[in-house]
């Protein structure tokens, strides 16, 4: 059997709904291009033929004959894994992912957004296209998710149980932590970071941050305004209280947005260009594509006028507002930001 282009797989618990479709799955390991052996057999077990992507339900049968072969074949971690998860409850299912194509599954769409949680992969690395029709919208609740449709049955049965069924959120995306939680990180209000997101080690995310799926960080950051979607922000950079940063393709652009490494978002800023290196946004200043910008050189002297958009990719610039002719000026920078060690280490 070739399965040499097996991108990535899953063995997960899925959450059904009255309809008996899968609305969400939870997968405690998943792999990023996972051993041809370990594959061959998962495969064969789940009688899924090399091609197209596919999901396989594992009975409470076939999960006991699947961990058995695991353990012949030496695999013994992956067979714990296996019989651990066996409910017996029709919730074990094997997604594989064969080729890197846009999202057509519920379980499909969770495996990748797994992968970027668990910082197997990162934003930008997956196609993600049309993921959000494929989501269901989803009462998050302290049972679980609940179809929005069943949600009025469910809260009537708490109610006769004698409890309350607390709803946290309607949204299609999930909290992170529900999930994942990737080492050496710290989040403040678990709430504002959805699955799908990527936390490199050292992140600090404070309780006003926000960080959306694929979109993240590189590595240590502090957190306390907005990186939307698709926004990646280098190391060592530091994102304001109430600051934002614009969606990647926001408006139908083209550009990608990012923060470089080294940089500084004030409070309520906002960036709409991606940052380089060792940039500086003051405070209270929104940076769009079009902002209209004086470059000053060294001594303050005046050496051009521009659009922000021109200076993309220019590194250790100070972008600010002047407070006699509110103007906004670039002016170039000899420092960087430095953050506290202390602060982020999550050990």
């Amino acid at each position: 059997m070739n399965d040499t282009a097996i991108h990535s797989l899953g063995l997960g618990l899925a959450t059904r709904n009255a309809k008996n479709e899968i609305i969400e799955v939870y997968y405690p390991a998943p792999l990023l291009s996972p051993d041809t052996a370990l594959s061959s057999l998962l495969l064969a077990s789940c009688a899924i033929q090399p091609g197209e992507n596919a999901v396989s339900q594992i009975n409470e049968t076939s999960a006991r004959a699947l961990v058995a072969k695991l353990l012949e074949a030496k695999f013994t971690e992956h067979a714990e894994h296996v019989e651990q998860m066996n409910a017996g409850q029709g919730q074990l299912i094997l997604c594989v992912v064969f080729t890197d194509s846009p999202p057509k599954s519920v379980a499909e769409a969770y495996l990748k957004l797994h992968l970027l949680s668990h910082r197997l992969c990162k934003p930008h690395s997956l196609n993600l296209e049309g993921l959000f029709a494929v989501l269901h919208n989803l009462a998050w609740t302290n049972e679980g998710a609940i179809d929005l449709e069943e949600l009025p049955k469910r809260q009537l049965a708490a109610r006769l149980r004698g409890t309350a069924l607390e709803v946290a959120s309607v949204d299609k995306f999930p909290k992170m932590t529900s999930y994942v939680v990737p080492a050496g990180v710290r989040i403040a209000h678990t709430a504002r970071v959805r699955l799908g997101a990527y936390l490199g080690a050292g992140t600090t995310v404070m309780h006003e941050g926000f960080v959306n799926f694929n979109a993240g960080t590189e590595g240590p950051a502090m957190v306390e305004g907005r990186i939307s979607a698709g926004v990646m922000i280098g190391a060592n950079s530091d994102l304001g209280g109430g600051c934002s940063t614009m969606g990647t393709l926001s408006g139908g652009g083209t550009e990608v947005i990012s923060v470089g490494e080294n940089c500084l978002i004030g409070a309520n800023a906002g960036i709409g260009i991606p940052l380089a290196n060792g940039c500086t946004v003051e405070a209270g200043l929104y940076l769009t594509a079009g902002t209209k910008l004086n470059v000053l050189g060294a001594d303050g002297a005046l050496l051009k006028t521009v659009k922000a958009k021109e200076l993309v990719g220019v590194e250790d610039l100070l972008f600010r507002r002047n407070s006699l002719s509110g103007g906004v000026e670039c002016v170039p920078l000899k420092s960087s930001i430095s953050l506290n060690d202390d602060l982020h280490s999550h050990n």
